[in-house]
């Protein structure tokens, strides 16, 4: 498979990981549009919120604890942050890998 993400989890690529254990890795994004902006995403390959299947429900459950838990290492729990995740062309979705984008760290807009 030729998934920049699949290759970050599996370390043949390098990355600012800020949070790693068996199910999900959490790296910072090379491309920032605030001062805290990491990307989480599961170590399965799943290619979008589209694809979630019943059996991914446990996955996306810690998924979505280990960003609670990054937004306080990053000390943006008390003043905000978002949560997004692209899905398909019309969502801008890039990289087709499940991922959530972690942003915060300032105030954020519409226009991020």
């Amino acid at each position: 498979m030729d998934c920049i993400f699949c290759k970050i989890s599996n370390k043949e690529l390098p990355a600012n990981i800020v949070y790693e254990d068996d199910q999900v890795i959490v790296f910072r994004d090379i491309q920032p549009i605030a001062p805290e902006h990491v990307l989480a995403i599961p170590k399965k390959h799943i290619p979008s919120l589209m694809a979630i299947q019943p059996e991914d429900k446990e996955l996306v459950g810690h998924l979505h604890l280990v960003l609670q838990k990054v937004a306080k290492e990053l000390g943006v729990d008390e003043d905000g942050f978002r949560v997004v995740t692209n899905i398909g062309p019309h969502g801008q979705q890039t990289v087709f890998h499940l991922h959530y984008h972690l942003i915060g760290g300032r105030q954020l807009n519409w226009n991020m």
